[in-house]
């Protein structure tokens, strides 16, 4: 059966957002190091970009390394920046082919130089891209963003730049990473694990959330169309009743 048929094209999430967990646990149950588990995990990255933009779907944020996973092995760590330039160079063909605009979001600025530099170097090659933009999450933390909005906010109260009674979501979100993003309207995790993990807490107020048992490795296509069929199944709401909504 060919489940491409049950999307419907006209209720795609405009901004799909996906924490992909379960790289180290996928390797371990093949008796490898979670490295092994991040390397293939890379081969998911790339259908889930492909699929999205053949579906249409304009938006596609994937959690790529949070605040927190610096705390992780050093070997971990620099396996992981590893990867992130090795795939940045082999992807940038696929992205440039499928006019995809690679963007990023996070403390950029507290990744290694080399990786800093290939990221910006494929965010200026795809900048005129228009078909979906793929935003990925590299040293980000929801908490920390939030502070620093606050942060920037205030200086600019503090200055007369903005007046406090001023202060409302639209300013929030100017302030945000995200700004030039639309609020997310599916949140995927794959691995079983059903927590946000400090992930876009301001951008999924309203986001449908699905969660699989599915670990990343493994998820595939069809378990990305599983889940957006899920999510058209559902009656977004946004607080009103489903009568004020008909």
């Amino acid at each position: 059966m060919d489940i491409l048929k049950d999307i419907q094209a006209k209720k795609l999430p405009k901004h799909l957002a996906i924490i992909m967990d379960g790289n180290g646990r996928w390797a371990k149950q093949k008796g490898m190091l979670r490295t092994f588990g991040h390397e293939n995990g890379t081969k998911s990255v790339k259908n889930v970009v492909e699929a999205s933009a053949e579906l249409g779907v304009e938006h596609l944020t994937l959690y790529a390394f949070s605040t927190e996973n610096w705390n992780r092995p050093k070997l971990e760590v620099q396996t992981l920046m590893k990867l992130l330039i090795s795939s940045l160079k082999k992807e940038i063909k696929t992205m440039q082919d499928n006019n995809i605009k690679l963007s990023a979001i996070g403390n950029l600025q507290t990744l290694p130089k080399k990786v800093y530099k290939e990221l910006f170097d494929v965010i200026d090659a795809t900048k005129h891209n228009k078909r979906m933009t793929l935003t990925l999450a590299l040293s980000y933390g929801s908490r920390e963003e939030l502070l620093n909005t606050v942060k920037e906010i205030s200086i600019k109260v503090k200055n007369n730049i903005i007046s406090p009674e001023k202060i409302d979501e639209s300013i929030i979100n100017e302030h945000l990473y995200t700004r030039n993003l639309p609020d997310v309207d599916l949140l995927i995790r794959t691995s079983g694990e059903k927590r946000i993990s400090n992930f876009l807490l301001w951008q999924i107020a309203y986001a449908e959330l699905y969660f699989t048992s599915t670990l990343w490795p493994d998820f595939t296509k069809q378990h990305l169309y599983e889940a957006i069929i899920e999510y058209q199944k559902r009656e977004r709401r946004f607080g009103k009743t489903s009568e004020q909504l008909s």
